[in-house]
């Protein structure tokens, strides 16, 4: 048996899979976030460490698995985050994780220093504050009392890996998530950390997805109920692990939309894509040799959590199904709502964008407002899928996966903006663990490719979409574009 890990944004899922990758059982631990005003995004990792652990004994005793049964523990991680620890691998402050964007002015330093559009190219992605480096510089710029202590930068699965192994290593799909890593090298960069002023000691090893770190200490098996010295595979960052997880392995197997925190429209390829306007970025895949071009913006299913938080406090997820079925039939006609939240990646890389509705009018109730939240993600993922179709790939059906991927009334609206198919897949919520626990197999030697993904989920419904509606959409979309165009120098002026 496989236990995978997916370090969320939310909370910790940990999964039972066959050696074959199967699924068996899931549960999830969760944990919070401190968001505050001015960027603020922040954990705790011990918080972690202690959901791993809790999550892992409960999984246990859940199914009835011995701990002798476990062949291999794997790790899906949110990326692009920052956590520094000090010599004796402790952390010295919070982590700053992948929605804290207090870095725009390290970042600007940076553009200033490499040039624009020769950091796309070397990275695969742009200069920008939701990146780990410039988090890194943003800590040691204003808080040099902790920086002091820093000994070692990771991301969250490499701080986990290694308090149940001793192991601190990182993988190349989470390495190309930190703009430190020189994505045609395959390596940390050189030029780019002395551009920004950080030791390149500070970051671990790089080494392929499917390292086993090492087996459990005896003290990390003592903490999660397992056995020690099973094997730990690395894993990866949990874009790439997604794909995998969608059987999104060669450029011929489409693409796929995660429809989870952040929300991301993506595919495999063969080398790195560079959109010419840059609203797209490459990670390293966990499949070697090939690549996962991305477009993700950073409040997808978060918008929706948001509104309905706002519109329903405190009822949890009973508050979903009622202000989704009241949205199906609202007429959003002249509504709309931009879905940035917290700053914004793909399209535009504005940290300094924002949340609006526009349109409001009296009449416009919870029922318009969830539909115009919903369809503005759509709306905003559409110009990401405008930018691979630019590039040559057609994108004409779209795999979905992530905890809003079960939402019919969400997909329907996808296919019709995009004009492309929308299939939901059965995984949904599971794909970041499957792929954790095939790379987890794969490095354990329990199967013998990345293939078998393939076959451990299938599509359970489709929709089309419907040439009125997208019609519509498409000349609604452009409507959308023009009003971020026009808040786009408020927004600028409003962050000074």
């Amino acid at each position: 048996m496989i236990i995978a890990h997916d370090l969320g944004t939310t909370g910790d899922k940990a999964s039972l899979h066959a050696d074959d990758g199967t699924p068996v059982a899931a549960l999830t631990e969760h944990y919070g976030t401190d968001f505050r005003a001015g960027g603020v995004a922040e954990q705790d990792p011990e918080v972690w460490w202690r959901a791993v652990c809790a999550a892992t004994r409960r999984l246990l005793e859940h199914t009835g698995v011995r701990p002798a049964e476990v062949s291999a523990v794997g790790f899906s991680g949110q990326m692009m985050g920052a956590v520094l620890l000090d010599s004796a691998y402790r952390p010295v402050r919070p982590s700053l994780i992948w929605a804290d964007h207090r870095s725009q002015e390290q970042a600007d330093r940076l553009v200033a220093a490499l040039g624009a559009e020769r950091a796309y190219r070397l990275l695969g992605h742009q200069l920008h504050p939701t990146y780990s480096l410039t988090k890194v510089m943003w800590v040691r710029d204003h808080e040099p009392e902790a920086f002091a202590r820093v000994a070692h930068v990771c991301l969250a699965k490499d701080y986990v890996v290694h308090r149940l192994t001793g192991v601190l290593a990182t993988d190349r799909s989470d390495a190309s998530s930190t703009n430190a890593y020189d994505q045609p090298a395959g390596a940390w960069s050189a030029e780019v950390l002395a551009a920004a002023g950080i030791d390149a000691g500070l970051f671990p090893e790089i080494v392929p997805s499917t390292t086993v770190a090492g087996g459990l200490l005896p003290e990390a098996a003592a903490a999660t109920g397992l056995a020690a010295g099973t094997p730990v595979v690395l894993g990866g960052g949990d874009g790439p692990l997604a794909a995998l997880g969608a059987g999104v392995i060669e450029p011929a197997d489409g693409a796929y939309t995660y429809l989870g925190s952040s929300s991301w429209v993506s595919l495999s390829a063969e080398r790195p894509l560079h959109d010419p306007q840059m609203r797209t970025m490459t990670f390293d895949h966990v499949v070697p040799g090939r690549y996962v071009p991305t477009a993700t913006m950073q409040a997808g299913g978060a918008s929706l959590d948001w509104v309905a938080e706002v519109l329903r406090p405190g009822q949890g997820g009973d508050r979903f199904p009622e202000l989704l079925a009241a949205a199906a039939d609202a007429d959003t006609a002249g509504l709309y709502f931009l879905p940035h939240l917290l700053g914004e990646r793909s399209p535009y890389w504005n940290a300094a964008a924002a949340g609006a509705f526009l349109g409001l009018t009296r009449h416009h109730e919870e029922a318009h407002l969830t539909r115009a939240v919903l369809e503005g993600v759509a709306f905003n993922l559409a110009t990401c899928v405008g930018a691979f179709r630019e590039a040559g790939h057609p994108v004409d059906r779209v795999d979905a996966i992530g905890g809003g991927a079960a939402s019919d009334l969400w997909l329907q609206i996808l296919a019709d903006v995009w004009g492309a198919t929308v299939r939901r897949r059965s995984i949904v919520e599971e794909a970041n663990s499957l792929g954790a626990a095939v790379t987890a197999g794969v490095g354990a030697g329990l199967v013998d490719d990345f293939a078998v993904a393939r076959d451990l989920s299938e599509v359970t419904a489709e929709f089309t979409p419907e040439p009125g509606r997208h019609a519509d959409y498409r000349r609604r979309h452009a409507l959308f574009l023009e009003a971020y165009e026009r808040l786009e120098p408020w927004f600028a002026k409003e962050r000074r």
